[in-house]
């Protein structure tokens, strides 16, 4: 039998809880986002600085994607 890690993660209105899986399956995505991002010109600052000022994550990934043609 499997033994499933939980790790709390805090959310807006409760507390979610995500397997550890989860969570390296997150880091991954983050870090291809990150490695893109610097391949058509957005460096990892400006990217935390977009999420900061009220840019979703969908809304970021969309617009680190349309630079694809700029580059």
């Amino acid at each position: 039998m499997t033994h499933m890690q939980f790790v709390p993660i805090p959310n807006e209105d409760s507390l979610e809880l995500r397997t550890v899986y989860q969570e390296r399956v997150l880091e991954r995505a983050v870090a291809k986002l990150v490695v893109y991002g610097e391949r058509v010109g957005i460096s990892t600052d400006e990217m935390i600085q977009m999420l900061a000022a009220g840019l979703t994550v969908s809304e970021l990934l969309e617009y680190v994607l349309s630079r694809r043609d700029v580059v």
